[in-house]
């Protein structure tokens, strides 16, 4: 006997949504891994010059577009297309705004490891270069310049509107210095400096980095306040300075690691001194924040232990190794800051 079909209040809808959502994420990956943003933001263009500029087959270029506009990242008007305010500003490539850097690594990389999800689920194991064999994924980046240069830029791309946050909310008034360990390309610290005059900053992060992060620093007229420090942030000393930040670092380890790090931190600040860790936080009641969610899976795919946490959990894990004060509190979008006061 088959049961009684609920009636219209209740239709699969939501589920397709969700379940036919990788094909409009990839339509999206794949418009900002060619440009197509970039080149919009010099002038509307109709779908045929659209697709003679990226090399598109005649067969999928109206589709293409389309899709766009229906996805929201594109406008239409007598047949040109353009941006969208949020496409010109942040997928721009051209202008210091641009946050595509990840989603141009997201559609090159990340696309297809996710393809074997499910495998992970069972195993445990990441499913990135490591499971053919090759390097793992920080030790292959680091060694090739383009593949660095990439995810440096993705980085910067993820960590922007959360940095900007950061330099708004700290009360960076009552220090003088600061470091980003693990710093990447240098968002960070570039966005604290613009904002307060009076810091001078550091930051810190494997050798191979620095030409990168002096490259991005430069172009911000700031290399005389914020300076390289190569270092591994495992093997090394931290800087020190009167308050140390790490963005996205974390959640790549296990908790142990993470608990290590944490420690590592706190020894190298003085009395007074702050930590600062930047994430896509896991709200404390595990059911809401789906991004960091998605994140921390994320890192099943990419790491051997890594995961993402709550405001809670990073507070706890501060007050075992001595930070006196600690609180958590959310910077922009999705993403938050965990404190602790040494």
């Amino acid at each position: 006997m088959h049961p009684q079909f609920p009636g219209p209040q209740v239709t699969p809808e939501g589920i397709f949504q969700l379940g036919f959502g990788f094909m409009a994420s990839k339509t999206l990956l794949s418009a900002a891994e060619m440009g197509l943003f970039t080149e919009l933001a010099k002038g509307p263009l109709s779908a045929e010059a659209i697709g003679e500029r990226l090399g598109l087959h005649p067969r999928v270029r109206l589709d293409f577009v389309d899709t766009l506009v229906a996805l929201g990242m594109l406008r239409r008007e007598h047949g040109l297309y353009s941006n969208t305010p949020e496409t010109d500003l942040f997928l721009d490539r051209a202008k210091p705004s641009y946050v595509g850097g990840i989603l141009e690594m997201f559609s090159a990389r990340m696309f297809r490891y996710w393809s074997t999800f499910t495998e992970a689920l069972r195993t445990g194991e990441p499913q990135n270069e490591t499971k053919t064999g090759q390097k793992d994924f920080f030790a292959d980046t680091y060694s090739d310049p383009g593949r660095l240069r990439q995810f440096l830029t993705a980085m910067c791309g993820l960590s922007l509107p959360g940095a900007m946050a950061m330099a708004r909310k700290f009360p960076w008034e009552n220090y003088k210095t600061f470091a980003d360990v693990g710093c990447a390309m240098g968002c960070v610290p570039v966005q604290i400096a613009l904002a307060h005059p009076h810091l001078n900053g550091i930051g810190f992060d494997l050798p191979p980095v620095r030409p990168v992060f002096e490259e991005y620093v430069a172009s911000y007229r700031l290399a005389g306040r914020v300076h390289f420090q190569p270092g591994n942030f495992f093997e090394d000393p931290l800087p020190n300075v009167d308050v140390i930040v790490m963005g996205r670092v974390l959640h790549d380890w296990d908790l142990a690691t993470k608990k290590r790090l944490i420690q590592k931190a706190y020894d190298a600040l003085p009395p007074g001194g702050a930590f600062i860790v930047c994430e896509t936080l896991i709200d404390d009641d595990r059911s809401q924040n789906v991004p960091a969610f998605l994140i921390s899976l994320n890192m099943l795919i990419e790491t051997p232990g890594g995961f993402d946490y709550t405001g809670a959990d990073g507070q706890r894990w501060m007050k075992e190794v001595g930070f006196r004060e600690t609180r958590s509190e959310p910077l922009a979008g999705v993403d938050a800051m965990v404190v602790g006061i040494k």
